[in-house]
């Protein structure tokens, strides 16, 4: 008489009747992949079951990258709307002085930076009493400043957008609270022909914040949005 276990009639007919339970079951499949591997013994190779392990193992970073797909997506979506609703926050206020100060106010929270900061290069000081005034955002450098803090001095070529970690923060830019900040989105600004540039810098004390390996699409149409607004209260 054969000793092998006999199975029960009414499992027999249950997955006779429900293939599907077990096709779908990874746990009871691997199972008895690796039953029948055993009977069939050491020394023959099946083919079958090393097709179905590196199907296994390709469903496996098909998932993770599908997965990583959609979680990009996400993060783009919600980059996207945080960009809009900063932008349509500095599209309200009615005055010069209010639109700068909400820089520093309602669109920092809600691009979720610690330090939004304007620089304007000028030939006047920075004693102006309007400059006094708005001092906690807006600041004037020399011709010239920006595009050396842009290349931290070393010349070439000058990105619209530089994202970046940052060891000793500029008092000048960021006054006391330099020393909190570690990275920062440098947004070189265009106000036209005859006009000195201007930078807007966005700091944060998050060092991972902004980073040379992110991307600038959001940022540099920020920056477009912000270079025309400027223009239109320049003139």
């Amino acid at each position: 008489m054969s000793s092998s276990p006999k199975i029960e009639d009414a499992l027999r007919e249950a997955i006779i009747s429900q293939p599907d339970v077990i096709l779908d079951d990874s746990d009871v499949m691997q199972a008895l992949i690796a039953a029948n591997e055993k009977a069939m013994g050491g020394n023959i190779v099946d083919l079958r079951g090393i097709a179905m392990e590196r199907l296994e193992t390709r469903l496996d970073r098909l998932e993770d990258t599908h997965r990583s797909v959609i979680a990009a997506a996400y993060e783009n979506l919600a980059g996207t709307n945080q960009i809009h609703r900063a932008i349509l926050r500095m599209l309200d206020p009615l005055e010069f002085e209010t639109f700068l100060r909400d820089l520093g106010g309602d669109v920092a929270e809600i691009l979720r930076v610690d330090s939004v900061k304007l620089v304007l290069e000028s030939v006047q000081n920075d004693e102006d009493p309007a400059v006094q005034r708005l001092g906690k955002v807006l600041s004037v450098a020399e011709p010239g400043f920006i595009d050396r803090y842009l290349t931290q001095g070393r010349g070439g070529n000058v990105r619209q957008v530089t994202l970046r970690s940052v060891q000793n923060a500029s008092e000048h830019i960021y006054g006391p609270n330099a020393e909190w900040i570690r990275s920062e989105a440098c947004l070189k600004l265009d106000f036209g022909a005859g006009r000195l540039p201007g930078m807007l810098v966005m700091g944060a004390e998050d060092p991972h914040m902004f980073g040379p390996q992110q991307g600038t699409d959001l940022l540099a149409f920020f920056t477009g949005v912000f270079e025309r607004t400027m223009r239109r209260w320049l003139s």
